[in-house]
């Protein structure tokens, strides 16, 4: 929704070791579209509409820690994907080639990792 400045949120840019490859995890997560891929860059829509995604090359990636401790590479940002049955959309995202975080903070949340380590959050809707 705008609120008269004009401001309007189009993309979430996530940076990768190789934003072709987890462009490809988040297609089969989601169902997103690719609509413009380049080697160091892909951006992606919902069919739906919404926010689309974007990956981008970075050199040197740090893999983030999730939990981090003092020293660790923080995470910058997650995704919170809302989905009908949890253990359904937990065995999905592992077969698409996520990570179930060893740390899982709410029982009613379930924590991945994609595979560059961007944690993403599973919640009941």
């Amino acid at each position: 929704m705008r609120d008269g400045t004009g401001l309007t949120l189009t993309t979430v840019n996530l940076s990768a070791p190789d934003p072709v490859a987890l462009a490809r995890f988040y297609q089969r997560l989601l169902g997103f579209e690719i609509i413009e891929e380049e080697p160091d860059w892909v951006l992606m829509r919902d069919p739906a509409g919404g926010v689309r995604l974007a990956f981008q090359t970075e050199s040197p990636y740090r893999r983030p820690s999730w939990p981090a401790g003092a020293d660790d590479q923080q995470m910058m940002m997650h995704l919170e994907i809302q989905v009908d049955d949890l253990a359904s959309a937990a065995a999905h995202a592992v077969a698409c080639g996520a990570t179930r975080a060893d740390f899982q903070p709410q029982q009613d949340v379930l924590v991945h990792l994609d595979p560059a380590g961007h944690p993403f959050c599973l919640y009941l809707g």
